[in-house]
C-alpha cells in the first residue's frame, strides 16, 4: 500500500479501528457494532490486512504480553494515510450529494 493508493473499505475500517490501541478481535467487534452489522470483517481477512499494515508501517504492535491478544495502534504514517483517505471520501460524498441536489 502506498500512501497515494486508495484504501479499500476493509482496510479503511481496520485502520480506523486502530486509532485507539486495540487487539484484532476488538477491532472486528467495534466495526461490526458501529456499522450496525452492515460491515463484518472475518478473522482471516483481518489478520491478512494487519500483516500488510505492519509491513507498510501503518500500524505497530504495542503489547504482545498475551500472545493471543496482541495490541496494535496506528503509527503517525498510518494516521496521515487515514486522514488523506478521509479527505478523499469526503470529496466523493460532496460530489455525489451535489449531483443529487442534496446538502
Amino acid at each position: 500500500m502506498k500512501s497515494l493508493e486508495q484504501l479499500t473499505d476493509s482496510v479503511f475500517y481496520i485502520m480506523a479501528g486502530f486509532t485507539q490501541p486495540r487487539h484484532g478481535y476488538a477491532v472486528m467487534s467495534v466495526i461490526e457494532e458501529l456499522t450496525d452489522s452492515q460491515v463484518v470483517i472475518g478473522p482471516a481477512s483481518l489478520y491478512t490486512i494487519i500483516k500488510k499494515l505492519i509491513n507498510e508501517s501503518y500500524i505497530k504492535l504495542i503489547d504482545d504480553s498475551d500472545s493471543r491478544r496482541k495490541v496494535y495502534v496506528l503509527t503517525d504514517k498510518g494516521r496521515e494515510v487515514l486522514r488523506q483517505d478521509i479527505k478523499r471520501r469526503k470529496a466523493m460524498l460532496t460530489f455525489a450529494e451535489n449531483g443529487l441536489g442534496e446538502d
